[in-house]
């Protein structure tokens, strides 16, 4: 059997996303089996919970990503604390991943998602797809979500969203890099990504 992927978020709304996103990206992964999605509450939390987890966890094979919201802060600054505190926890292949800015420039830069998964016809339009040509961008991407998408929740749109992002045609940078990394570490332990 290969290893496990353990994934360390931020934040509840993004395991609802990748539980749905990941077996659809690398068929066969099983939660719990051959991935765990284990979120925090907030950066403090996750940034704690770190070392604690990386050095206790037991499991042989096992693989961990680190996903944080960038938030407007300096990319490099962040990624390289948090990949300090993985090499002193001695795990130095873990793998960070940074969503810039938030969770919802995912969503926007795969504006046909969204407008399938809430029945948002006139959301995939040129005109919205050349506001939206680099989500990353944007300052506060949930208040645009939940601007084009009135009610919009974060976790029920999550899961929304995890069963309809494209993975090969998001214009999102931070995404696509996400999903490289993973399909990397998925391919080390012996799992073929689509």
């Amino acid at each position: 059997m290969a290893g496990r992927i353990i994934f360390l978020l931020e934040e509840p709304s993004m395991k609802d996303l990748l539980t749905r996103l990941i077996p659809r990206t690398i068929p066969g992964m099983v939660e719990h089996e051959n991935f765990l999605c284990i979120p925090h509450q907030g950066k403090t939390d996750l940034e704690r919970s770190i070392p604690r987890k990386l050095k206790g966890w037991k499991e042989p094979g096992v693989r961990f990503i680190v996903v944080e919201d960038n938030d407007s802060r300096i990319c490099t600054e962040i990624k390289n604390r948090l990949k300090s505190i993985a090499l002193e926890a001695g795990h130095p292949s873990a793998v960070v991943r940074l969503v810039c800015q938030e969770l919802e420039s995912w969503y926007l830069g795969d504006l046909k998602a969204l407008a399938e998964a809430f029945d948002r016809e006139g959301l995939d339009t040129d005109a919205h797809r050349k506001r939206y040509a680099d989500p990353d961008t944007w300052q506060k991407p949930s208040a645009e979500v939940e601007r084009l998408i009135p009610g919009f929740q974060k976790r029920s749109g999550a899961r929304l969203m995890g069963d309809r992002l494209g993975i090969h045609a998001n214009f999102s940078v931070s995404f696509n890099v996400f999903i490289s990394g993973m399909k990397r570490v998925a391919s080390e332990l012996g799992y073929s990504p689509t």
